[in-house]
């Protein structure tokens, strides 16, 4: 009687432990591939290691798109805002129809050595009022915006979004 007792329970044993290596695995493998979100006052604050991969959200700072050919492919560097800080950002590719100065962006890319933000993907949506959803809980959180006081800024109509006390 003992020993199909004894077999069953290694047999549990031996399944939780399998089990629990599988979601160990799962998990190490789903964080690895996490992108997260970061505001351009939180990257100024503390960028993340050159190489790392994160979404930089804002909006993109009047004055501040330039293009240039590189080989084929055009290279436009602009800077990213929340209001409070400023990130420069490079991209080499065909932007989506809709960037433009004061419109909300989402870019995924890493920092590069230089303190410059070097985008794979730049997003960009249609519409006067689209403001990336972290990007509006970051302007809460700056006070940029009071939901109290109505819907967010219009992105297209922040002309005045330098950084604060920049001077530019």
């Amino acid at each position: 009687m003992r020993a199909p007792k004894k077999r069953r329970l290694y047999l549990v044993l031996a399944s939780l432990v399998c089990l629990g290596g599988a979601v160990a695995l799962s998990l190490a493998a789903f964080s690895s591939s996490l992108t997260y979100f970061l505001s351009p006052r939180q990257v100024v604050a503390r960028a993340p290691a050159p190489g790392q991969s994160f979404r930089l959200g804002g909006i993109v700072e009047m004055g501040s798109v330039k293009t240039t050919l590189s080989g084929n492919k055009p290279t436009t560097s602009f800077a990213i805002t929340d209001g409070r800080a400023a990130v420069p950002v490079t991209f080499t590719g065909v932007l989506p129809d809709l960037f433009r100065e004061g419109q909300g962006v989402v870019t995924i890319g890493a920092m590069g050595p230089h303190g410059v933000f070097v985008a794979d993907e730049v997003l960009a949506k249609h519409g006067a009022d689209y403001m990336p959803k972290d990007v509006e809980e970051e302007l809460k959180k700056s006070g940029e915006w009071d939901p109290r006081f109505g819907p967010p800024p219009n992105a297209s109509a922040w002309n005045d979004m330098k950084v604060k006390g920049s001077g530019t």
